[in-house]
């Protein structure tokens, strides 16, 4: 444990002291002591103020992740499970805990650590230095914790293979923790099954956050014609078709991604009602609407465009596009579902992109929902990062 204090420069730690929990290498105004790259520091205002404790690493530009507002706070055993315990009763509170994200960074006051639950797999992701120095300990933690409630974890798998971790100055890694297990794991989310890959699907294998978007949608599909772009493994498109959908089209560039889709769709006996087509969303949507084709229901659940601040303007154009070629591809009075995950993309410029390619196809919008994450992703207000996923229903109607 390091002894070093981190002395904040006049005027700054504006988001730190609203509740957030990172402080940016801009901010420092100098440091007292040594220390190593992952250690715990005192940070105080300029004044000499305490503002806690936390993980330091000058190799980022994330300089100091909080841990505790208390700098007399020391981060042990009893600490570590405190945290755990908490962010464990919270999602008991909130979500269907069969598969969820138990453990979620900053908005559960473990910065930087992602922990998912597949079933009786854990699948975690470290993203920074000091965090992923107590990671066993808090996975060990996790498993005893779940235990308590008759949760017996068979294996945990490690998926600490993000680019971001390079800006930590941390190599990218994924394998087991612990005994090896069958990484192919079968899950059920709002009555349809998935076969999640732990090991190669995308993030940590399967993308929990959009759990009530996916039931919201399934109200719309009943004996519709649908139109699923980005499909991944297929969730948005197995929710239609599981609703009674008549035809479900689901669309992704991966192959990987299409043939676990395929495999997904056989699990629920809807083979012949989903079918799936690996192509360039992009390309494929104007040729679809070429062809005079017409659907119910348009899905749009692509990755994030936007992945930094200096990607915004070209990502508006992405999301500009397909949402316009999803309109035209719908009948009149037809429903678009359109999300971003970007948190670059803020809920005012994702709003007003919608609204401009309304404009360009000539369509009316009529909101009928919005939603965010699902709540085992929980937004930190004031930690900007973690809200990030916006999801709007529209009726979309032909102007007249």
């Amino acid at each position: 444990m390091g002894t070093a204090t981190v002395i904040l420069k006049k005027g700054e730690g504006r988001s730190l002291k609203a509740g957030g929990l990172w402080i940016y290498d801009n901010e420092v105004g100098s440091v007292m002591g040594s220390f190593a790259d992952g250690d715990m520091v005192i940070v105080r205002d300029f004044d000499g103020y305490p503002l806690g404790r936390g993980f330091i690493n000058s190799r980022s530009k994330i300089r100091v992740r909080m841990m505790t507002r208390r700098v007399e706070q020391e981060i042990d055993e009893t600490f570590l499970r405190m945290r755990v315990r908490r962010a464990w009763e919270y999602r008991k509170r909130v979500v269907d805990t069969s598969s969820c994200r138990v453990i979620f960074g900053e908005a559960d006051f473990l910065p930087g650590l992602v922990v998912d639950k597949f079933a009786d797999v854990l699948v975690a992701q470290s993203l920074a230095l000091g965090i992923d120095r107590l990671k066993g300990q808090i996975l060990q933690y996790l498993k005893e914790t779940l235990a308590e409630d008759g949760v017996a974890i068979r294996g945990v798998y490690e998926r600490s293979d993000a680019k971001v971790r390079k800006q930590e100055g941390m190599e990218l890694y994924k394998g087991f923790i612990g005994e090896p297990f069958d990484t192919d794991v079968l899950i059920e989310e709002n009555g349809v099954k998935y076969h999640v890959d732990v090991r190669d699907g995308q993030k940590t294998g399967f993308f929990l956050d959009q759990k009530n978007n996916r039931r919201a949608v399934q109200k719309l599909c009943k004996g519709a014609r649908v139109l699923d772009c980005f499909t991944h493994t297929g969730s948005f498109a197995l929710n239609a078709g599981i609703a009674g959908a008549e035809h479900v089209l689901g669309v992704d560039a991966s192959e990987l991604g299409v043939a676990q889709a395929r495999k997904n769709a056989e699990q629920n006996g809807l083979s012949d009602v989903v079918e799936f087509t690996c192509a360039d969303v992009f390309e494929l949507l104007p040729e679809l609407e070429q062809r005079g084709e017409r659907y119910d229901v348009v899905i749009l659940d692509p990755p994030a465009f936007a992945k930094s601040r200096s990607s915004v303007k070209n990502a508006v154009r992405g999301y500009r596009e397909i949402n316009l070629r999803g309109m035209k591809l719908l009948k009149d009075g037809g429903f678009l579902a359109t999300c971003s995950c970007s948190h670059f993309m803020d809920q005012e410029l994702f709003a007003r992109t919608i609204r401009q390619a309304a404009d360009h196809a000539h369509r009316r919008l009529r909101q009928v929902e919005f939603h965010t994450q699902a709540p085992d992703h929980p937004i930190l207000w004031a930690a900007d990062e973690s809200y990030y996923l916006k999801f709007y229903i529209f009726q979309v109607c032909k102007e007249k």
